[in-house]
């Protein structure tokens, strides 16, 4: 008797059809553009956005010089995107190529992102078009360095 209940807890339940899993995905850029809606509506409006943008650029531009260099840049990713290599590049947002990222450019960058992500062309990014669904990601994904078989 307790060999057969080890041998049914030892084999896994089938699981049952249904919907495959799926993973939900924000773009670093999405996270900060959510976190620019200052109404609480859950939509982020170009003037949220443009208002963001400005008060992130002002917190890393501590010596007020109008731009920042592409290590303040780094820092300035880290804090409002959440990762120092997140896109955009400093490379993609010095739209001059002088090493230095100014306010107006950051913008330019921002408002690229904007009206991508603006599906239905409505003047605000909601939440629901910042997501992407990524459907089997949990069957795809696994340590590092091991295949399926």
């Amino acid at each position: 008797m307790l060999l057969a209940l080890l041998l049914q807890a030892a084999i896994p339940a089938a699981t049952p059809p249904g919907q495959p899993p799926a993973t939900f995905v924000v773009e670093p850029v999405g996270m900060a553009i959510a976190g620019f809606d200052s109404d609480g509506d859950g939509r982020t409006s170009r003037a949220e956005l443009d208002a963001g943008v400005r008060r992130s650029f002002a917190a890393s531009d501590t010596g007020n010089s109008a731009a920042i260099g592409y290590i303040a840049f780094a820092d300035w990713a880290e804090r409002w995107l959440g990762d120092r290599n997140a896109l955009p590049s400093p490379f993609e947002v010095d739209s001059d190529g002088d090493n230095r990222i100014t306010l107006a450019e950051l913008q330019a960058a921002f408002a690229r992102v904007f009206a991508r992500l603006d599906v239905d062309r409505d003047g605000f990014v909601s939440h629901k078009e910042l997501l992407t669904i990524r459907a089997n990601a949990g069957r795809t994904m696994g340590p590092p360095g091991k295949k399926k078989r």
